[in-house]
């Protein structure tokens, strides 16, 4: 990981805070090109009630309109929390390349218990669980603290 990864995803977090600052929930996403150059973002939009609108899934949309099989290879999606089963799903079959991530799957479920949040309708996986052959980074300390950070807003216990 160097200072080109850790600018992208203190700007996922970033992301994510905006993402609460406008009533959802804190996830953010950059799609970065194999030099580094950042392509697209986008950050969570679910409050208005389609589940399915994730900025990673967002940025694999984007990826295949956008880009070609051999740069979505060569291209790093980071993240501010491990996507989820379908994100997952999205990243590997328009075939994206590395993801990094500040926060884990693993993390996020042990804080929404720790907070006392229902488990989530679908089963968090970890990422080559559902994409064994993805190249994948993360957690990153520091950053996994701000995104704890978040979601303990997010749920009233800040």
């Amino acid at each position: 990981m160097d200072d080109v990864d850790l600018r992208h995803l203190r700007r996922c977090v970033e992301l994510a805070s905006e993402a609460l600052e406008a009533g959802d929930e804190p996830f953010g996403s950059v799609l970065a090109a194999a030099d580094g150059t950042a392509l697209a973002e986008d950050r969570n939009r679910v409050a208005l009630g389609d589940r399915t609108r994730h900025p990673e899934f967002e940025l694999a949309r984007w990826a295949v309109a956008n880009m070609t099989p051999g740069e979505r290879a060569a291209a790093t999606v980071f993240t501010s929390g491990e996507h989820c089963p379908m994100c997952a799903a999205a990243h590997g079959w328009v075939g994206l390349g590395r993801i990094v991530y500040a926060s884990s799957s693993e993390q996020l479920a042990a804080w929404l218990a720790e907070l006392g949040v229902p488990a989530p309708p679908v089963r968090t996986l970890p990422i080559q669980e559902v994409v064994p052959g993805a190249v994948v980074e993360g957690p990153v300390p520091g950053l996994d603290d701000q995104v704890r950070d978040l979601h303990r807003r997010l749920h009233g216990t800040s």
